[in-house]
């Protein structure tokens, strides 16, 4: 039997409905991102509990490797369970362990909590992305991706209007803030409970190219995971995006830092830089999606955006000590993000197509196995770029960022997928 909130659609939705849909799983993905961010408090909670820098590291990086553990796993349990039978629980329990994490007085506490937040996250972000693959078709799939990669940008962004709002109004104390971020994380979960729906196991084993109200009952054998493994083009995508990941996550987690240590700039001026860097991102992925689907090309658009990455982080390095002026250091890093963008969301929908002609039943499984190794590169990024970084400056980490970006040009041999628009078929004679 399905839990009461599990609402199983057996007829494809169009339209509105559709629509709808998409924005709820975008907007668990939102969810799923704010109710674990701890950006936005850590230098008070790092006081409060007098921890290092060096050791919160290393409970991320522990945190972060338990979420890729539960990234993979929980992409299998969607194919075979369902999506939302798993993530009502998963985003609601992470808001309530909110409560948990305010009375956190010890950092062998902290470590125990994110590490059950993250567990339970990992999860989730994997669920998101599959729901957001079952309501877009592959006519309109990049765009749909594209406003996934929202989730946490929206989700920073939120959690910190919240701080700057609230925080005086408490006296500064960071537990205020894991407070507001479960009581807000419970609301929006309810209007997700209230909204949410997913497709049917017989409708997501279906390859929908265009909005169709296809109906299918029945069930199906959920696949054999050993499918995907198979396939070599899969793990070409795997682990080329993890390569690419290498630079993305560490712009997402140092970005301030770098431009701080390397441009003299200070923190507020390097937060207004990395802030508008990744406006103009969020516009980037929305805009190449859409005229990806509008080509239905995805590999041209990944090549051009990996290759402009590579060129302009050359420049970003050779910037670097160079004594370069503020407005040209803030147009490079901008440029930076925004290749960042055309390049990614193509991506996300060829990876999403290419395990799809595999097997359609494991699109859970698929991106789950991708959470889980960018998930664990991110661990290794915690704990080998601080040292790299000392002993030859930002330009050497970022010289293994640009590594990345050639291991993920390279993997693009072994994607499937066309490099042009189809000709027309001729009319008969």
């Amino acid at each position: 039997m399905k839990p009461f909130y599990v609402r199983e659609l057996t007829v494809y939705p169009v339209g509105a409905r559709r629509v709808r849909l998409l924005a709820v799983a975008v907007l668990a993905s939102l969810v799923a991102n704010f109710e674990t961010t701890l950006a936005t408090i850590l230098p008070l909670l790092r006081e409060d509990l007098d921890m290092s820098l060096e050791v919160y590291g290393l409970i991320a990086a522990l945190s972060v490797l338990v979420g890729g553990l539960s990234a993979g796993f929980g992409g299998i349990l969607s194919d075979r369970w369902g999506r939302v039978t798993i993530l009502v629980p998963t985003l609601t329990v992470t808001a309530a362990c909110n409560f948990l994490l305010a009375t956190v007085d010890t950092v062998g506490g902290l470590m125990f909590v994110r590490c059950l937040m993250l567990f339970i996250e990992g999860a989730a972000i994997t669920i998101t992305a599959s729901l957001v693959r079952d309501f877009s078709p592959r006519v309109g799939r990049a765009q749909a991706f594209g406003f996934w990669t929202w989730g946490p940008v929206g989700a920073s962004f939120l959690a910190s209007v919240i701080a700057s709002l609230t925080l005086p109004m408490f006296g500064n104390a960071w537990q205020s803030q894991a407070i507001i971020m479960g009581v807000v994380s419970l609301v929006l979960c309810a209007v997700i409970i209230w909204q949410i729906a997913e497709p049917s196991a017989a409708l997501r084993a279906q390859v929908m190219s265009a909005e169709v109200a296809v109906a299918t009952e029945g069930k199906i054998d959920p696949g054999k995971v050993r499918e995907l493994l198979r396939h070599p083009h899969l793990w070409a995508h795997v682990f080329g995006n993890t390569g690419w990941q290498v630079l993305y996550w560490t712009f997402a987690i140092f970005g301030q830092t770098i431009l701080v240590d390397s441009f003299a700039m200070s923190a507020a001026q390097a937060n207004g830089v990395v802030a508008f860097g990744i406006v103009l991102n969020a516009v980037a992925v929305i805009v190449v999606g859409r005229v990806s689907d509008r080509l239905q090309l995805r590999k041209p658009f990944t090549l051009a955006g990996t290759v402009l990455t590579i060129a302009t982080l050359g420049v970003f390095v050779a910037l670097i000590g160079s004594g370069a002026s503020g407005p040209a250091v803030v147009a490079v890093y901008a440029a930076l993000f925004l290749v960042l963008g055309v390049a990614y969301v193509p991506w996300m929908a060829n990876f999403s197509e290419d395990a799809e002609d595999v097997e359609p039943r494991l699109q859970g499984a698929a991106l789950g196995l991708w959470g889980m190794v960018v998930r664990i590169m991110i661990v290794v990024l915690l704990l080998v770029s601080p040292q790299v970084v000392a002993a030859g400056g930002w330009s050497a980490w970022l010289l293994v960022g640009l590594a990345g970006q050639v291991v993920f040009l390279v993997s693009m041999l072994a994607f499937r997928g066309r490099w042009r628009t189809a000709r027309p078929a001729s009319a008969p004679a």
